[in-house]
């Protein structure tokens, strides 16, 4: 079972915890993993994204353009960036929630996400909108998107993990005080 995701959204999301659980999922399954992160924006509100690949024969840890099997975007602006990794028949699992990425701003360039989610839907034919402010409140705190994201994928069968993988996971990356409120996004169903 090989698979290649992308993660991508803006700096203070939880993109680079999300790829690390699934990171630490794979490895805790015996599955061999490669993973690559920018992270230099992260503080900022700049892209961030992270390649997470799961199989064997990997000697990359970078996934080609048109090869991403999965990609879950945090942000809608930053999923239409990575859209050109994505395979044919890939699926991917977006946020409806906007964050302006910090060049729309400075660029003043009227960023809006419907047409962002618009553009995915008519270029992606297994694609799943997460109503984020909906999801967010309905789980009580605004942190725990990254979580909504993987269980919302865990659902779709897109990831080759379980959800008990991920709980596990959870358990040895994220202090015992978050556990329960992480889980809870994590089982969250609209």
């Amino acid at each position: 079972m090989n698979k290649n995701i992308i993660l991508c959204g803006v700096g203070g999301q939880g993109t680079v915890l999300a790829s690390r659980l699934i990171s630490a999922s794979a490895m805790a399954r015996q599955i061999p993993v490669l993973s690559a992160e920018t992270i230099g924006m992260a503080q900022r509100g700049g892209s961030v994204f992270s390649h997470v690949r799961m199989g064997d024969g990997l000697y990359s840890p970078m996934i080609a353009r048109g090869e991403a099997d999965l990609i879950i975007g945090f942000e809608p602006g930053e999923a239409v960036r990575q859209l050109p990794f994505l395979k044919p028949d890939g699926q991917m699992i977006v946020s409806s929630r906007p964050v302006m990425p910090v060049t729309a701003a400075l660029s003043d360039t009227g960023y809006r996400a419907e047409a962002m989610l618009e553009y995915l839907s008519s270029r992606v034919s297994r694609l799943v909108v997460v109503d984020a402010e909906k999801a967010l409140r309905d789980v009580g705190s605004p942190k725990v998107l990254n979580l909504i994201l993987l269980g919302a994928a865990l659902r779709a069968g897109a990831l080759g993990l379980s959800a008990e993988d991920l709980k596990a996971s959870v358990r040895r990356l994220i202090p015992e005080k978050f556990h329960a409120l992480n889980f809870r996004a994590l089982d969250y169903e609209p």
